[in-house]
Formats: C-alpha cells, structure tokens, sequence
C-alpha cells in the first residue's frame, strides 16, 4: 500500500527541479501524476520517466484558458484530482532601479496569478468531492532578498493566499499549506550562479556554509516535505508554511 494509492497529484513547473523530484516521489508513494509545465515536450519526457500512471501536459499557469484545458485533461485522462502543487515558478532578479515592468508582471503572473487559477479550478473538483490538498512553493525570499524585490513579493503573497485559501477551504475538506524553500541545488540557482558570474560548486559551497547544517538542498528534500503535507497524516495541518532551509531562517 502507497500513502497516495488511488489519488491523483498534479504538480506544476514539473519538468526538472523541485517539481520533477516531488512527482518522483508521489509516483513512488502510489499516486497518479500529471506533469504541468509551460514545455510539453518536457513535460511528457518527465512524466515518461516516472513509475505508475503520469501524463504530462503543457500549460501556461498565468493564462486561464490554458489552465482550464489542463484541468479538462487531468480529469478526462487519470480520472479524478486529488492534490495540486503549485511549484511553477520563474525568476527575473535585478536591483529596484533596473527592474522592468515586465519582469515584474512575468514574475507575479507566474507565483501568484498562476497559483490562483490553479487552485480555483482545483476547488471545483476539491469542493465536490469533500477532499483535496493544495500546497504552495513559498521561498525564504519571502522575508526579503536583495534583487529580487519581484521574486520576495510574490512568495510573501503565496504564505497570504495560502492562510486565506486555508480559512475559505477547510471546511469543505481541503487542507491548504505552503512550503518555504532555502537554498535548493536545481537549475534555477544555478542559473543563478552562472548570472552572477561565478562558478555553480563555489556558489554551492557558499550557501551550503550559511546555515547550520553545512550542506544545500536538493529537490528530494523538498519532495519528502510534500509528500507529508499532502497526506492524510497532515489532516489536521493547514494554513501552514514551513520552510525547509536547513536552519538558515534560525
């Protein structure tokens, strides 16, 4: 028996990283997974690569119409939903100063509207059913970084739209949580590094020293923390955001 046996997980932004690592672990543990993200080639080749039942679907989360299609599928082709991860996510970091409008509107649509319409179009299977579980991918950036004004606004609105999605939810069997990342070792901070000018093992090293622990994160850190929060052992858990930084918030 599999702590997922018989639900269906979709996870967005689900092609590499945190997502990919957290849909490994939900088709490990019994689950169904449809792989959301803005490349469905990529989408598709993750989803072919994970054990029992996984779809993969391309979808713009900041774009309803797109967002409702995907929705149409998950139901249409594994039968049913029972957990959302809204994990897509971008980055576009610079200073105040040099920082774009689009870039804002790119980040915001992506963390926050695309949290939104992925949660408002689970609800409606969530409510129904009497069961879901929603879990958002907040940041540690949230309590401020500097460049990245966008990124730590719309992660700090995740942990707000996570408390109110927990208040208006619970009552229909929906438990909503959020999970504040610290430094995790995927593309996008080594993107990072190589944006930074220096070398990705040295960026590593650097913020594997700034918290307790002495090492980064790896995406089956956050996963093993997904997997808890998005089972019936964490019913009583809602409105919640952890954050899974090996001490660094201490």
């Amino acid at each position: 028996m599999g702590r997922f046996d018989g639900r269906v997980a979709v996870i967005t932004g689900a092609a590499q990283g945190i997502g990919a690592g957290t849909a490994k672990r939900f088709a490990e543990e019994g689950a169904a997974v449809a792989i959301l993200d803005l490349n469905e080639e990529k989408a598709q080749a993750t989803a072919a690569g994970l054990d029992g039942s996984a779809i993969g679907i391309g979808c713009n989360v900041s774009d309803g119409a797109s967002v409702a299609a995907a929705a149409e599928r998950v139901l249409a082709e594994l039968g049913g939903w029972h957990i959302l991860v809204n994990n897509a996510g971008i980055t576009r970091d610079n200073l105040l100063f040099k920082l774009t409008e689009e870039d804002w509107d790119l980040v915001m649509g992506v963390h926050l509207k695309g949290a939104f319409l992925m949660s408002q179009a689970a609800q409606k299977t969530f409510v129904a059913q009497k069961y879901g579980k929603i879990l958002n991918l907040s940041s540690v950036s949230a309590n401020g970084n500097r460049g990245q004004a966008n990124y730590s606004a719309a992660k700090a609105g995740v942990q707000g739209f996570t408390r109110t999605l927990a208040l208006e939810l619970g009552p229909f069997g929906v438990n909503v949580n959020a999970i504040a990342p610290g430094f995790i070792a995927t593309e996008m901070t080594d993107d990072t590094a190589r944006r930074l000018r220096m070398d990705v093992d040295e960026f590593r090293r650097l913020n594997a020293e700034a918290n307790p622990v002495r090492r980064v994160g790896q995406p089956e850190d956050i996963a093993a923390a997904a997997a808890f929060l998005c089972s019936d052992e964490a019913s009583y858990i809602t409105g919640q955001t952890l954050y899974v930084d090996g001490g660094a918030k201490i």
